[in-house]
């Protein structure tokens, strides 16, 4: 076993803790209206929604969470300042979700492999443009920009593991973030084309 495998094992093997940092998202109600959030205590089972949109108990709603991606939820009891959530997922995507949790509670210790593998950067011009898989393109605007990678502010939210276009540079997305998505590059930058962005 190697050493990533290895460490991944750990990780695993570890019981699962509450997340302790907070999450931005947004969620959509029943009827279609979607409200921004801060996500606290989450855990494979539920969460605290800060929200200051108000909600019935035993709602169904979908959220889409920084980190995380879309998730299924039914709200519960009131708290100061929003509501709580259930989470009843099942299989693979409970599955899934626990992974997700388990990475974040490793990443809180500074021990994520995969975390800041290089040093990002503003961009000189953060004005650019996404273009998704069946030619669309929307504008968009680059917070910070890496050799592996770059965080980007539009007002679309692509799936999770969607393959697009940023300007010229190929990526996927990786995650979610308050106001925008995280794409890590399919071949990463040389630092001679990073520098054409960065100046």
């Amino acid at each position: 076993m190697n050493a990533t495998a290895m460490a991944q094992h750990s990780i695993e093997a570890a019981p699962l803790k509450p997340v302790e940092q907070t999450l931005f998202g947004r969620f959509m109600l029943p009827d279609t209206s979607e409200h921004p959030c801060q996500v606290n205590g989450i855990t494979i089972d539920g969460a605290t929604f800060i929200t200051p949109q108000a909600a019935a108990e035993g709602l169904p709603i979908v959220a889409y969470l920084e980190e995380l991606g879309r998730i299924e939820a039914t709200t519960a009891e009131p708290v100061e300042g929003g509501f709580k959530v259930t989470f009843s997922l099942t299989g693979a995507r409970r599955d899934r979700l626990e992974q997700r949790l388990r990475w974040l509670v490793q990443k809180q210790k500074g021990g994520s492999i995969e975390d800041r593998r290089h040093t990002r950067y503003e961009p000189k011009d953060s004005r650019s443009q996404i273009t998704m898989p069946d030619g669309r393109e929307y504008p968009c605007e680059v917070i910070d920009i890496s050799l592996s990678g770059a965080a980007i502010k539009v007002d679309v939210m692509p799936s999770l593991g969607t393959n697009l276009l940023l300007g010229k540079m190929r990526g996927r997305v990786v995650r979610y973030l308050e106001n925008g998505v995280g794409i890590e590059f399919i071949k990463p930058l040389e630092k001679g084309q990073l520098s054409e962005h960065v100046g």
